[in-house]
């Protein structure tokens, strides 16, 4: 058994390597991930007032969402290049925490998991670094793939995402 048996991203010699997808029919594909940026009640009820210092906590979020979408590949080694036709990124304030949904579409070669991911784990981040003078012990987790769609693979919902 060689080094890249079961391995896509291995070459016969065992290296790293972008799997080629330039024989594959571009498909419409769409993901969605999900994410929780748990925090103090005091915390949650400011950013639902506008009242953090930093300013408009989830307009920038948000954008900081899209960017990180659009430049996945830069920062997930493997990952190919996509022309993304669509971001979107949505919040919702709960009582003790910001619920966090990104979606992405292409048309193309490969799927969207990715960037979906990347942009619900960056607009995490940024709901942190927006609010962490008031409130440094604020947890962030539950990012997950919740659904896929397009692809070889076919359809893909997470358990409870319906």
């Amino acid at each position: 058994m060689s080094a890249h048996d079961g391995f896509t991203h291995l070459d016969p010699m065992g290296r790293a390597r972008m799997v080629d997808v330039t024989q594959k029919e571009p498909t419409h594909r769409r993901a969605i991930a999900k994410g929780r940026v748990a925090m103090t009640p005091d915390t949650a009820s400011a950013v639902a007032r506008g009242a953090i210092s930093k300013g408009d906590v989830l307009s920038v979020a948000r954008v900081a969402g899209i960017q990180a979408a659009k430049r996945t590949a830069d920062l997930v080694p493997l990952c190919h290049p996509l022309l993304i036709g669509a971001v979107n990124v949505n919040f919702e304030i709960g009582e003790e925490h910001i619920d966090i949904e990104a979606s992405v579409e292409t048309v193309g070669m490969t799927g969207v998991e990715m960037e979906a991911l990347t942009a619900c784990s960056v607009a995490a981040l940024t709901i942190y670094d927006m609010c962490k003078s008031l409130d440094k012990g604020m947890c962030i987790g539950e990012i997950a793939l919740w659904e896929k769609t397009g692809g070889k693979s076919g359809p893909y919902h997470r358990e409870g995402s319906d």
